[in-house]
């Protein structure tokens, strides 16, 4: 049996040609079959549609209107149809990312530009935020995927390490003869300390360790960027906690100094999330696959 868009569309066929016949043959179908379909379309809706006559069809009043509406609908069947195909292919859509600052500068980026280069039309949003805002955004559908520090305790979350980093303790120049002394945690919190404000999950990972060592620390500073960090350390405010990969323009350039510690903190990953119960979007997958693709990631960091 035919179906009721399937009606509508025979039907607009056959008041554009203004004949059963050749509506039939535009729409590979037999005349008797379009007639029939339009004998069962005007008797659904309870009207005559159209005035038979020897020459061919006419609309009768009720069928004007009616093909009015019928054009106008299968038009927007015809443009949705055309933009979810551009989706499909990538030639337009969105891609939603939930990253911070720090992490979105230092290894987001390089894979940003390649995404945008295969796919210039995908329209990129960012939302900035701590990793427990990242998780939220993902959650409530903000963000498609998220970029943060791990460790991240969710079930409802996708996680993939994509890469690891160590945090170090820096100085500047005032405190620059710790460098060649081996510290222990208990001599680093004598001295003024800058960290990132408590809600950052690189934060909280070291305070865990050291407060697991029996250390229980009390910053000076709590800042809310590791550019902050940074600039504090190096105007001699105190012995900052930074990640030495975000930190190698200030350490490369004689601007802040690395501490040796007795004891390294271990290292941390950061990581990628998104929702395990959601199907992310075309453009969402594509740039998953990006990240996950190791030779990928090893042409990115070469080019980097």
């Amino acid at each position: 049996m035919i179906g009721k868009l399937d009606l509508y569309r025979v039907f607009s066929v056959v008041a554009k040609n203004s004949s059963f016949s050749r509506a039939a043959k535009d729409l590979y179908m037999t005349q008797p079959a379009v007639s029939q379909a339009m004998k069962q379309l005007e008797k659904e809706l309870g009207t005559r549609l159209f005035n038979r006559t020897p020459k061919g069809v006419t609309l009768t009043t009720e069928g004007s209107l009616l093909y009015e509406y019928t054009n106008s609908a299968l038009g927007l069947l015809v443009a949705g149809e055309e933009k979810l195909f551009e989706f499909k292919n990538l030639t337009t859509g969105q891609l939603k990312i939930g990253v911070g600052d720090t992490i979105s500068r230092f290894f987001l980026m390089p894979y940003l530009e390649a995404f945008h280069t295969m796919y210039p039309n995908i329209k990129l949003q960012m939302f900035n935020g701590t990793t427990s805002e990242i998780c939220n955004f993902i959650k409530s559908g903000e963000a498609d995927v998220g970029f943060c520090n791990f460790p991240v305790e969710d079930l409802t979350l996708q996680l993939t390490v994509c890469t690891e980093v160590q945090d170090i303790f820096v100085c500047g120049e005032k405190y620059r003869t710790l460098e060649t002394k081996s510290l222990s945690y208990e001599d680093l919190s004598k001295f003024p300390l800058i960290f990132l404000e408590k809600k950052s999950n690189s934060r909280k990972y070291v305070e865990n360790y050291l407060f697991a060592k029996g250390i229980q620390i009390a910053p000076e500073f709590e800042l809310g960027s590791h550019d902050l960090v940074l600039e504090f350390a190096r105007s001699n405010l105190g012995i900052a906690c930074v990640t030495k990969e975000f930190s190698k323009d200030y350490l490369q350039r004689g601007l802040l100094y690395e501490l040796t510690l007795l004891e390294s903190i271990p290292k941390r990953s950061i990581g990628m999330c998104y929702l395990k119960s959601v199907p992310l979007s075309r453009a969402a997958t594509k740039f998953v696959e990006i990240i996950e693709n190791k030779d990928e990631r090893k042409r990115i960091n070469r080019r980097t």
